[in-house]
């Protein structure tokens, strides 16, 4: 039974855990050109530890677990971890965020884990050139290559994160949006944030949800709306007759915040009830420390109780009211 509730009457079934504040990009709205300054490895969670985690919010209801970075295919026994988690009978689904880059190796792989439902692949770009300018690699031909692999299987449902940049990649929506015509993907259009590991950029010509909205009703006579799922972290359409669907994700505007059912823990093991929060307490320093597992739980319980209302509220209550965390860093 759920244990996990907040003050609101909000029920945490969901952990989004960074595997790693490492990213073998240096996407420009992510990160520095020079990259971040990434901690030593002994400040990483542990494999163990991350199991040990997971199991504890399992018992407590968490059934949905989103595998994040940094990049988490950069990190060495990842598929390891991957498949220890897939033995913990109380999760219905562990999904997996992704640049792609070191993808394809391990696709076989994962098409075998039973538990793996879907992936989110980063992709802001149909042009290898403009890939290059945004993430400052050549790495296009890899992340076509997971894109070809995904949008085929039989398995795993493949979602598309297209982060929206002004004067960058705007251009580009409806191109995203047509993949969806012959193949069953879901885009998702995100607004962009300031976690850019610099701090908070001027933000005057965002394109927001209704911008993104009013664009793409500009080239499509017909939109269906899809009811989406509580909770859901984009607002979801369909062009008549397409296969697949698009949504957006207000992820700055947050107006999706009423249904959130999430919980974040970074990959230095700092329990985060917000992104937009500093982090509420080490997780990885309790443990070390000693903690066992009934001391974790009622930690984990007595701290979302006091999740807050919004990423506003979260937001007023930091102390340092600067932006200026990298998303690499807090898992994207």
């Amino acid at each position: 039974m759920n244990q996990l509730f907040d003050k609101h009457g909000r029920t945490i079934n969901y952990l989004r855990l960074a595997i790693t504040d490492r990213c073998n990009l240096r996407c420009q709205y992510c990160m520095p050109e020079a990259g971040n300054k990434f901690v030593e490895r002994k400040q990483l969670l542990t494999f163990k530890e991350m199991y040990r985690i997971t199991r504890v919010l399992s018992e407590l209801g968490v059934n949905k677990v989103r595998l994040t970075g940094g990049e988490p295919f950069v990190r060495h026994d990842f598929m390891n971890f991957l498949e220890m988690l897939s033995f913990n009978e109380n999760l219905d689904e562990i999904n997996i965020t992704t640049n792609g880059v070191l993808l394809p190796k391990y696709l076989e792989e994962i098409e075998k884990l039973q538990k793996i439902k879907s992936i989110n692949l980063s992709l802001d770009t149909l042009k290898s050139d403009r890939f290059e300018t945004i993430t400052r690699q050549d790495s296009f031909s890899k992340v076509m290559e997971s894109f070809n692999f995904l949008k085929s299987s039989k398995k795993i449902k493949l979602k598309l994160n297209f982060v929206v940049q002004s004067d960058v990649n705007t251009d580009e929506i409806i191109n995203f949006i047509e993949l969806t015509k012959n193949e069953n993907i879901a885009v998702r259009f995100i607004e962009e944030m300031p976690f850019n590991g610099i701090g908070q950029k001027d933000f005057n010509q965002l394109w927001d949800f209704k911008t993104i909205l009013a664009h793409i009703q500009g080239h499509y006579s017909d939109i269906n709306p899809i009811e989406s799922t509580k909770s859901s972290t984009s607002v979801n359409y369909q062009i008549p007759t397409y296969k697949g669907t698009f949504g957006i994700i207000p992820a700055f505007t947050r107006t999706i915040c009423n249904d959130c059912n999430r919980i974040r823990i970074t990959s230095t093991g700092m329990f985060k009830n917000c992104l937009f929060d500093e982090g509420v307490f080490s997780v990885r320093d309790f443990l070390r420390n000693g903690a066992n597992d009934q001391d974790l739980k009622e930690l984990f319980i007595n701290t979302v109780h006091h999740k807050p209302e919004n990423g506003f509220v979260a937001e007023q209550n930091r102390n340092n009211l600067n932006i200026s965390e990298s998303m690499s860093n807090i898992g994207g």
